[in-house]
């Protein structure tokens, strides 16, 4: 095995373990989290929540297994759909189920990315546009009666997002650089370790 697919081996093997620990530690709460009013809060909250975490990161990793169009369609339908519903929460208008939307969303995209799921971009925008909806809303209700003190927090909300977007992309591209054996059995590992937790959190057994 050469020098480059050894040192992607060690990232790989370091990450999934990271995995597995932060699915045993508690989440930030949605709600009663403290000030909403600044870019810093906004930017830090979703690197603060597994949910998020593994959430945001799926829909990188899996816009990276799709390819073509996909990359930059399927992160941007989640960002999209995410305001919307974060001005649905914002403005009061109610949506059932949220907490168990996203605990859903982390199992969904974990199974997907373990079996190895692969749907047309339409399909996979509107599934993650879906999950995103209720996302956005857990956090728009944060920022009900605010007014413009709210969007520098969003701002940053939505800022973190994309960047845990671009981590999943990145990770699947490093993933695709191994041997097609090592990728595809490194994806189902942490496909399966997200599915798990989403699976705690809807358990209750982790707190979003």
């Amino acid at each position: 095995m050469k020098v480059s697919s050894l040192a992607h081996c060690a990232k790989i093997s370091a990450f999934v373990p990271l995995c597995l620990v932060a699915a045993a530690l508690p989440a930030s709460a949605h709600v009663g989290i403290g000030p909403v009013d600044t870019f810093s809060r906004g930017f830090a909250h979703p690197l603060g929540g597994i949910d998020h975490i593994l959430a945001m990161v799926a829909v990188g990793l899996y816009a990276a297994n799709l390819g073509g169009r996909a990359l930059w369609l399927v992160p941007s339908a989640f960002v999209g759909t995410m305001i919307l519903g974060g001005l649905l929460g914002y403005y009061g208008w109610p949506l059932p189920m949220v907490e168990e939307g996203i605990g859903l969303s982390v199992v969904v995209m974990g199974v997907a990315i373990a079996v190895g799921v692969r749907l047309s971009t339409i399909a996979s925008m509107s599934l993650v546009g879906l999950f995103a909806l209720f996302h956005g809303h857990a956090h728009g209700n944060e920022g009900a009666g605010l007014g413009m003190a709210f969007l520098p927090y969003a701002a940053g909300f939505i800022v973190a997002t994309c960047l845990l977007h671009v981590s999943g992309i990145a990770l699947g591209s490093s993933l695709d650089r191994l041997r097609p054996s090592l990728a595809s059995t490194s994806k189902r590992i942490i496909g399966i370790a997200g599915a798990l937790a989403g699976v705690s959190l809807l358990a209750g057994w982790l707190s979003a």
